[in-house]
């Protein structure tokens, strides 16, 4: 089933790219002094926004469309499950994003919204592991 598979990828993509930013970039972020930081997280929130949330668009329409052939509704959890990134940015991050992209000097408070956001990522890992295992489970 190709559009299994391709479901699959792209859940595994999504998830080790958010993996990735929770043990390496943001870590590394943190590292830097505030205005460093929040520059970096300025430059690179835009393109991992955009590619993670093709990804998660593309997967979960291919989970579904793997459900409606395959009548298997392992598939659309999957697809409900890395779907949920979206809402959940939109809504539990997206005031953490625009107050991050409005920041002009950086300060105390602007370090703890910048550990704020790498805490509530931890959970688009979380959203786009459990949606590669169930994907996993529906192949097996």
């Amino acid at each position: 089933m190709l559009t299994g598979h391709l479901a699959l990828a792209t859940a595994a993509a999504f998830a080790a790219a958010a993996i990735y930013v929770g043990i390496a970039e943001q870590p590394a972020r943190l590292g830097l002094d505030t205005n460093a930081a929040l520059a970096q997280w300025k430059a690179s929130y835009p393109r991992g926004f955009m590619m993670q949330a093709a990804l998660a668009a593309v997967s979960a329409a291919l989970g579904a469309l793997a459900f409606v052939t395959a009548a298997d509704w392992r598939w659309l959890l999957g697809a409900v499950l890395i779907l949920a990134n979206w809402p959940y940015t939109l809504i539990i991050m997206l005031p953490i994003n625009r107050e991050l992209e409005t920041a002009g000097e950086a300060c105390e408070a602007t370090r703890a919204r910048l550990e704020q956001w790498g805490r509530l990522h931890l959970v688009r890992s979380v959203l786009g592991l459990a949606a590669t295992l169930v994907y996993l489970w529906a192949l097996a």
